[in-house]
């Protein structure tokens, strides 16, 4: 358990950072075309990010969150369908409908399947999630 600690105090972190950048409006150093694209998009590939290690936080005690396809899938598939909402009207996580903000999403999601897969998981002893109690044995 307290292996997961760890995990947690990084994925508090990662919150943390996400919404300084947000907070402090870290966007404000960029000018013209560069100004758009960042408070265009940066937010729909940043939030997704953040949201799936959020799921990553509940392994422990959601069992089926463990496998990082089923995160990624529900990340994506809930800011798409906010999306989709929004191009019906329905007003879902924001107003505007942007179908580039469906590939932002797609692209926050990828970049945090590889964070979580490939950069914590070989910088990190802890960071894959080990069952604790014992494998069952099929002796009779």
């Amino acid at each position: 358990m307290q292996k997961f600690a760890y995990k947690i105090v990084i994925i508090i972190s990662i919150q943390l950072v996400i919404a300084a950048i947000h907070i402090f409006r870290l966007g404000q150093i960029f000018e013209g075309n560069l100004y758009n694209l960042y408070y265009s998009y940066f937010s729909d590939l940043i939030l997704p990010f953040g949201i799936y290690f959020l799921l990553s936080a509940n392994e422990y005690s959601i069992p089926f969150l463990r496998h990082w396809s089923v995160k990624a899938l529900a990340v994506f598939s809930v800011a798409t369908l906010a999306e989709i909402l929004q191009y019906f009207g329905v007003y879902a996580l924001g107003v505007t409908f942007d179908p580039v903000d469906i590939l932002m999403y797609g692209c926050g999601v990828i970049l945090a399947v590889i964070v979580d897969t490939q950069v914590f998981s070989r910088m990190f002893k802890f960071w894959k999630f080990e069952d604790p109690r014992p494998a069952k044995s099929n002796r009779l």
